[in-house]
């Protein structure tokens, strides 16, 4: 089933709505959340709202760090990152915390381990952002395939047998075979807050029968979901971002 991998939506409405119907003009019969649903954007309420819906038909969602803030303060993040989960705290009714409190560090689905962050130690929320990061991850599992955000910026790894990893970069829209003889770590863009100085949403499309994997770039209304955050009253750095991904 084509299956439609969203991570980093940080409350950003247009972002995700931008996203969920590419994925579907794609042709996805599938979601899967990994996490951050909420941090940084004016919209946590609709994106729980949405993503909850989306569990309620099949889909599967996974704690991330800033969705465990809402409930823990002594999350760590910088500032910015807190002033924004403070605001979010009295954004989010009762059910909408109770959802959020409700999430798995990760889920297992076939060949497929889902996580937000690195998954030898998902509660420590360690960034993917090299090649041992990677390979401890890795090792964490024997599924094929790990997929997992966090870091904001797409990246594959891929790992042979005896061998240590090896990370490229994807180009949106094209293609990859996840071969068989190898296991592979695919870490999401963010569909919220992209940081890799491209500002279109980015998310991921995994069609698991024939083990091919594309990422994806989706234009959304950046001025209107600035301009919320603006208004708001969150830190000005929120909404500056969103222009220069990054």
């Amino acid at each position: 089933m084509l299956t439609a991998l969203l991570t980093d939506i940080h409350a950003n409405r247009e972002a995700f709505d931008a996203c969920v119907e590419h994925a579907r003009r794609q042709g996805a019969k599938r979601f899967v959340f990994l996490g951050d649903l909420v941090g940084y954007g004016a919209d946590p309420g609709y994106i729980v709202e949405k993503v909850a819906e989306h569990v309620a038909q099949g889909a599967i969602a996974i704690l991330g760090n800033h969705d465990a803030a809402v409930a823990d303060p002594d999350v760590g993040m910088n500032a910015y990152a807190k002033a924004a989960i403070d605001w979010t705290r009295g954004a989010l009714d009762a059910t909408q915390k109770a959802f959020l409190a409700t999430l798995p560090m990760q889920a297992e689905d076939g060949d497929c381990l889902y996580v937000h962050s690195e998954a030898s130690q998902p509660a420590h929320w360690h960034y993917v952002q090299n090649a041992s990061v990677a390979e401890r991850s890795l090792n964490a599992t024997r599924k094929h395939v790990t997929f997992c955000g966090h870091v904001h910026r797409p990246q594959l790894y891929h790992m042979a047998p005896g061998k240590p990893p090896v990370c490229f970069i994807p180009s949106a829209g094209v293609g990859i075979p996840l071969a068989k003889s190898r296991r592979w770590l695919a870490v999401l863009g963010s569909v919220g807050q992209p940081r890799d100085d491209v500002p279109s949403a980015s998310y991921a499309m995994f069609d698991p029968a024939r083990a091919l994997l594309s990422f994806h770039r989706a234009a959304y209304d950046i001025e209107k979901a600035a301009n919320k955050i603006k208004q708001a009253g969150l830190p000005a750095i929120l909404s500056a971002r969103l222009y220069i991904g990054r």
